[in-house]
Order: C-alpha cells, then structure tokens, then sequence
C-alpha cells in the first residue's frame, strides 16, 4: 500500500493514525488515532489534532491548525492566503519569501461539512458547525451553526457539542 502514499519523512504521525491511499503529506503533523481519507493533502506547518476524521479530497495547506475531534467533510478547501498572486511586480514568479503564511484555526470539537471553503485569517470556535458549502469569510463563535456564502450564523447549539442532532 505505501506505493499510493506520499508521505515525506518530515512527517510526524501520532499512534494509530490511518491513512487511505493516495494522499501527500510533507512537513505536517497528524494526531493520535486520527483518520485521513483517499485524495487528502496536508501541507508544510499544518497540523492535525487526535482522534479527527478528515475526509477524502480535502486540501489542508499551510498554516492551518485543527484541533482534537474534529470532523471535516468531503472536498473541504483551506485558504492561508488572502491576496494570491502569481508574480511580483516586476513579472517575476513569486517565491515563499513573496508573501506572508495567513494561520487558520479550527478548535476542538467543531465539524466542517462537505465542500466548505475556509478562508484566511478565521478561527472557526469549539463545537461549531459549518455547513455543507459554505464560504466561512470571518471567525465563527464557539456552538454556533453556521451556512451559507458567506456563511451566516443560523443559530448556537443550546447544549453543546451534541446539540444540532
């Protein structure tokens, strides 16, 4: 199975980590017993809380922290980048020292619905919900429940990290 796995050796993987096939890791870290689906990159400096269920064709790129218990669904994409640019000024490509890392955090507990997109610069609070499809443009409360593009708050969760079932 390594054959489909491109994992580099600055890698930290926690006890009892499983990762599907075909997924790239370089230079992140993965907490204990937490599960990475097919078609998963996670980047340089990111990191990954234990026991978190990242599903497939997620993107994760640098700069973003996700802490313990975190779900994220399918086709999840983390931006760390606010002004994304192909070339300096003068035509030039740009280079890692053209431009600055944007962090991103999800705190513990929260669930990130399918095909979200999470832009830079947000913290997404304890417990929170993200719907399917959302654009999350700015920080989301801890329990709250939010959707939409841009993603609106819809309501909290009236007791905690179980509340919305």
């Amino acid at each position: 199975m390594s054959e489909f796995l491109s994992i580099t050796p600055d890698v930290k993987l926690g006890e009892g980590v499983k990762l599907s096939r075909f997924i790239n890791l370089y230079g992140c870290e993965i907490g204990d017993h937490t599960k990475i689906g097919a078609f998963v990159e996670v980047q340089k400096n990111a990191r990954i809380g234990k026991n978190c269920k990242i599903s497939s064709h997620t993107f994760v790129c640098e700069g973003v922290t996700i802490e313990d218990n975190v779900f994220v669904g399918h086709g999840v994409m983390f931006i760390n980048d606010s002004y994304p640019r192909a070339t300096k000024a003068n035509g030039a490509l740009q280079t890692e020292q053209d431009w600055k890392v944007e962090p991103t955090v999800v705190r513990q507990g929260a669930s990130i619905g399918s095909g979200a997109t999470i832009l830079a610069n947000v913290t997404i609070g304890e417990h929170a919900l993200i719907g399917a499809g959302s654009v999350v443009t700015r920080d989301v409360p801890a329990h709250a429940i939010v959707a939409g593009c841009p993603a609106r708050l819809l309501r909290f969760a009236e007791n905690g990290a179980n509340a919305a079932r």
